[in-house]
């Protein structure tokens, strides 16, 4: 890769890692349900009258819509308002290439190799130590929906695969006008109208600062970015700076919100990002029976968030398990790891 462009991948990497920090932000002045929202609205529009239309099925649109937008980030979201740390978050969401792996071994038919497995294996023993560590000194339940959040997100990196957008960009701006009105509408239910017209009228600088970066630069750059990268280079030397992610988003949330990082939480997250590295990188198996009369499925690449996400972001790592036959295939086969 030239240096501009791997310049422009860890610029991509770090603005998705920050990303959680300013949710952490966002989560101060808007509730979560409707903090959401208004992030969709604001990636949604205007790109959705300059994008063109879905170059999908809108199954597929309405499906990672409803599943990443609304399950994902919505998870996140109240995850972290009910007190999940910013950075600890970032390293914790990555474990959604485990749930990839595993739900693409049930609905596409991919066997997990040897090394797969090990990876696995390792970044769910990371896990386990950062659920001890944040259950003595955190919200276990928080905790809990935030790896419910992660598997949601490998829910919609199947259905991201087996949709294979050619423009993930064109993608994730109809994908993210998918999930408002849900998410308003919950908002209204559980959060109540008071409580969202009070967030409204108290908006200020900072609450459009903050859901212009997640929306706008967060999405609309980081994600027109890293499919910029991935017209231009194999998927297998771009994915790989995924698993920066969530050393920007631990070390941004140590620097600017004061956030502690215990021993048991540094080697969670050693763990954790060995584990998804191994999950990631490594080759996957093809189906234990190859039908006649369709050719094989690809192997999935997992993508680490926008904010997403998809948020095809959003948005962890990026999974390269064969080299892209094309620009196209390779944009479609490795979803972007933005929070």
């Amino acid at each position: 890769m030239r240096t501009t462009h791997i310049a422009l991948t860890v610029v991509v990497t770090a603005v998705w890692g920050v990303n959680f920090v300013v949710i952490e932000v966002g989560l101060g002045h808007f509730p979560p349900l409707l903090f959401s929202a208004l992030r969709f609205l604001a990636a949604a529009l205007p790109a959705v009258f300059f994008v063109g239309r879905p170059k999908v099925a809108w199954k597929w649109v309405i499906g990672v819509g409803l599943v990443l937008g609304v399950a994902k980030f919505g998870l996140l979201f109240v995850g972290m308002d009910q007190g999940m740390p910013a950075g600890l978050s970032s390293l914790v969401l990555q474990i959604q290439a485990v749930f990839t792996a595993l739900f693409a071994a049930v609905a596409l038919g991919e066997r997990p190799g040897r090394v797969r497995l090990l990876g696995m294996a390792v970044a769910l023993a990371g896990i386990a130590v950062a659920a001890v560590d944040e259950g003595t000194s955190g919200p276990l339940l928080a905790f809990t929906l935030v790896i419910a959040a992660a598997a949601c997100w490998g829910v919609s990196n199947v259905l991201t695969r087996k949709a294979s957008p050619p423009d993930a960009l064109n993608f994730m701006v109809w994908v993210s006008a998918v999930p408002v009105l849900p998410l308003l509408g919950l908002s209204l239910l559980f959060e109540g109208p008071d409580a969202d017209l009070a967030a409204l009228r108290a908006l200020d600088a900072t609450g459009i600062g903050v859901i212009l970066y997640v929306a706008w630069v967060t999405t609309v750059f980081g994600f027109g970015a890293w499919g910029f990268l991935l017209r231009r280079y194999p998927a297998s030397s771009v994915a790989p700076f995924s698993l920066l992610v969530p050393v920007f988003g631990m070390s941004s949330a140590a620097l600017l919100l004061s956030e502690s990082v215990s021993p048991l939480r540094w080697c969670a997250a050693a763990l954790l990002v060995g584990g998804v590295a191994l999950t990631s990188l490594s080759r996957a198996g093809g189906p234990a029976h190859r039908p006649t009369s369709s050719p094989r499925p690809e192997p999935l690449s997992t993508g680490p968030a926008p904010d997403e996400p998809i948020p095809g972001a959003s948005d962890s790592a990026g999974s390269v398990l064969a080299e892209p036959s094309s620009a196209a295939s390779a944009h479609a086969r490795t979803p972007p790891p933005g929070p």
